[in-house]
């Protein structure tokens, strides 16, 4: 299905996931901010729909709820089973280790985001969950989790029951697009991350075969996987990956789902040639505008890193979003103002490249 099929237009626009969270919001996220249930449940529901609405003026046509309700986006699988120790760094990042056996919640946390997405927009939504891999190699500690996990591979293992579950859920409550983050498969494009792993191969076929068990027979929703080299970090000072997509393909090839999100505005990203090595039923979801603070592109300038994807990919296939989310991390500070001002070129130069391709 194409995305004009699917989306209703051309050149459809969204969000990678996060927006950056106003003061109260983290404060309400950390517990800083005490205060009853009823008033909080209150309060983020509020916190919610102006984010919504902000996504709606600056244009976009699917829409995140921000993830203002999360602590992290890895963490969130700790509302999803027990089994997990929480804590927080002295910079108010969260941390979560599993340190037993996991074992079910009650389910619908996710989903319960999408009905108030439903609610509160008719626009098309989408919802994120942290894939497997992703989530062994960062809540898995050699030391903390042996006891019930001895080896990482177990515990993510592990985690594909409740993330499954919970992607069910989502397509129940209507969620149009359900998107894997995966940044720790698209790290093994970087040569010096592939050089920690004895098979970095071996390792990226692992990532891609939790997720096609994880989306095995999942019907009525567009699947989606996010690949991107950390663009976020960026946001946070931290250090980010280099390396073109090449080393990837084959892997990618191999995902049994509908979409790719993919940075491309970063230094190191590779060249948009790489779209022709990609299986052709793949939508993709083309990081044309930056993450990077106080850097707004123009619309022309987005419009030009799309034309320049266009080369190798059909104007059905193609679908506008930043390289990232835009609030990577609770502790991370970012303008919305000045992401309002991101999204709206980025809706602007979406209304150029329909003119120019219709």
């Amino acid at each position: 299905m194409s995305t004009l099929e699917h989306y209703g237009t051309l050149f459809p626009t969204a969000v990678v996931g996060s927006l950056p969270r106003p003061a109260f919001v983290r404060e309400m996220v950390t517990g800083e901010r005490v205060t009853s249930e009823e008033r909080r449940t209150r309060v983020m529901d509020d916190a919610v729909a102006y984010a919504v609405r902000l996504q709606e003026e600056a244009g976009l046509d699917i829409l995140s709820d921000g993830e203002w309700r999360r602590a992290s986006y890895i963490g969130v699988i700790a509302e999803l089973a027990h089994g997990f120790e929480v804590g927080r760094h002295e910079d108010g990042r969260p941390w979560t280790v599993v340190v037993d056996l996991l074992s079910a919640k009650e389910p619908g946390c996710l989903a319960a985001e999408a009905r108030f997405l439903k609610r509160n927009t008719h626009r098309k939504i989408k919802v994120a969950l942290p894939s497997p891999a992703l989530l062994g190699e960062r809540l898995w500690d050699a030391e903390r989790s042996k006891k019930a996990y001895p080896r990482r591979r177990d515990f993510a293992r592990a985690c594909v029951p409740f993330l499954r579950r919970e992607l069910e859920l989502l397509s129940q409550a209507g969620a149009e697009v359900v998107q894997i983050d995966d940044p720790h498969l698209c790290l093994l494009v970087d040569p010096q991350v592939r050089a920690q792993y004895p098979d970095p191969e071996e390792e990226a076929r692992f990532s891609v075969a939790l997720i096609n068990e994880l989306v095995a027979g999942v019907q009525g929703v567009r699947l989606a996987v996010h690949l991107c080299r950390r663009a976020g970090a960026r946001v946070r000072g931290e250090a980010c990956h280099t390396g073109g997509y090449e080393p990837l393909i084959p892997h990618l090839n191999q995902l049994d789902v509908h979409h790719l999100t993919m940075e491309f505005t970063s230094p190191g990203a590779g060249e948009a040639r790489v779209f022709a090595h990609l299986r052709e039923d793949f939508e993709i979801g083309l990081g044309c505008v930056s993450v990077h603070p106080g850097k707004v592109d123009t619309p022309e300038a987005i419009a030009v890193r799309v034309e320049q994807a266009l080369e190798f990919l059909p104007a059905e296939r193609v679908v506008l979003n930043p390289d990232c989310g835009f609030a990577p991390g609770s502790a991370a500070r970012v303008d919305i103002e000045e992401v309002y001002a991101k999204l709206s070129n980025q809706s602007e130069a979406a209304r150029r490249l329909r003119e120019r391709h219709a």
